[in-house]
């Protein structure tokens, strides 16, 4: 049992982007905060095996692309060389860089940040295995979880063997297989299969259901799927992993489905079905916090648990699962600690998509409304039509304004393209803001930039863009 007992404010368990902004910012209103993580720096798996690093390889891979697509534009490369202990190191160097920036950050808050493991012995109390050995009770006044979440396993599909990887695995990024399955078409296995088919592997993609990225509109997917047919050597789709077998060559794989071929090998096989909550192994049983049947903390409008002591955060606390919004999550949870009146109530949480080209999207979606049964207007600027994006040689681009028939508001905004992800934020600024159509189309946007196809992506929808001719049809 615990030797030393201890006490704090605020105790904030998990270091990623929900756990440590939250901890800062209730630094910043005065709070006496306890940081808890198993890393040495805050960051968390975003910093550490996730968001960062895979940005780093999408950014060598999408370089790679373009050396490769130079020779279009009459400039020609000799076939590059990949160091790999190289790549990993920069890789790393990124990793170790912005994790040691928020370790100073931590110090300067006067932070008191703990490298262990914890667990609830009650509502007001923790216990601390910390790394070193010792362990300690931490009796807190709130504690806010937000341990995040792990890659997801398929059962009947685990191997123990060295050429089954999960997403973290990919990213260590130990060899280049001549040959890879990735199972999953969703965002995490598209943006890695990306990278390693840039590095040089053959790399095939299985998906249950008939298309890619499930969550995005279908003209967004179209035009990313026709890219990627080009990069990947197969897409399967309507198609499952029934077996595994590893065998001399790899791992033997039995498809069913829409397959010609039931039975390949592949090297190596990425498992990339997903992420689920780390709400298990908390001591959670010792508290009155609610878990539903997937596995997340239920938690109100504050992100306050059922129990009034304990607040829940980011990809613990329920989709969506993204940095970003855990972070704005972490930020109302710690004002609502010190006492301020806050709610988590955003009209637009944009969702990025990092592949080549990338897809973003914000607020309704087209498949939404179709659900909802809501009645919308689409408004779409085709990037054929945008003179930035021919410079770019990148016209293989949509950028589309879905608008409130009666009202002329923007609902949602969704674009697929070089950059999109960089361009989405203005999107949620106008939809977040209650933007009418025109409000857009009367903002000045700078030419020739990517900014301005959501200008006139406005301008379709009354019928005026410079360069679309789509008069508008009166209403019957």
């Amino acid at each position: 049992m615990s030797t030393n007992t201890n006490a704090t404010q605020l105790a904030v368990i998990g270091a990623g982007p929900g756990g440590y902004p939250a901890a800062f910012l209730a630094a910043d209103l005065g709070l006496q905060v306890t940081l808890i993580d198993m890393e040495p720096r805050p960051g968390g798996v975003c910093l550490y095996r996730g968001c960062i690093p895979s940005k780093a390889l999408l950014h060598a891979a999408k370089l790679l692309a373009e050396a490769r697509e130079a020779t279009d534009w009459g400039i020609e490369f000799s076939e590059p060389k990949i160091n790999l202990e190289k790549l990993r190191t920069w890789k790393e160097s990124v990793v170790q860089q912005l994790t040691g920036g928020t370790g100073q950050l931590a110090k300067q808050r006067k932070i008191n940040f703990i490298q262990g493991r914890a667990t609830f012995l009650n509502a007001r109390t923790l216990n601390i295995q910390r790394t070193d050995g010792q362990e300690e009770a931490l009796a807190f006044d709130h504690a806010i979880v937000a341990t995040g979440s792990r890659p997801a396993m398929i059962p009947n599909l685990s191997l123990d063997s060295e050429r089954l990887i999960d997403s973290t695995g990919a990213l260590e990024l130990s060899d280049i297989p001549k040959t890879l399955l990735v199972i999953g078409g969703g965002y995490i296995g598209l943006e890695l299969g990306t990278v390693y088919a840039a590095l040089g592997s053959q790399v095939s993609v299985v998906e249950m259901l008939p298309g890619l990225l499930p969550g995005a509109d279908r003209d967004l997917v179209r035009i990313l799927s026709k890219r990627l047919e080009k990069v990947f050597h197969s897409i399967m789709l309507n198609t499952t992993v029934a077996e595994l077998h590893e065998v001399k060559e790899g791992i033997k794989v039995k498809l069913e489905g829409d397959v010609e071929e039931p039975e390949q090998t592949f090297e190596k096989v990425l498992l990339s079905v997903g992420r689920q909550p780390n709400s298990n192994d908390l001591g959670l049983e010792n508290t009155n916090v609610e878990v539903d049947q997937r596995g997340f903390i239920i938690v109100d409008e504050q992100r306050r648990t059922s129990e009034s002591t304990i607040y829940a955060i980011g990809d613990v606390a329920g989709e969506p699962m993204l940095a970003h919004k855990a972070t704005h999550e972490g930020r109302v949870a710690a004002e609502a600690i010190a006492g301020h009146k806050v709610a988590f109530e955003p009209h637009a949480i944009p969702a990025v998509v990092f592949t080549d080209p990338e897809i973003a999207w914000c607020g309704l979606t087209e498949m939404q409304a179709e659900e909802e049964g809501r009645s919308i207007e689409v408004a779409r600027f085709p990037w054929g039509a945008s003179g930035r994006a021919q410079t770019l040689g990148r016209p293989d681009g949509l950028t589309k304004l879905v608008i409130d028939p009666d009202t002329e508001r923007v609902i949602g905004v969704g674009i697929v393209g070089s950059g999109a992800g960089e361009l989405i934020s203005e999107g949620v600024l106008a939809v977040e803001m209650a933007a009418l159509a025109s409000d857009i189309k009367l903002s000045i946007h700078p030419h020739p930039t990517l900014s301005e196809t959501v200008m006139e992506a406005a301008e379709v929808f009354y019928g005026q863009s410079t360069h679309v001719y789509r008069p508008k049809r009166g209403k019957k």
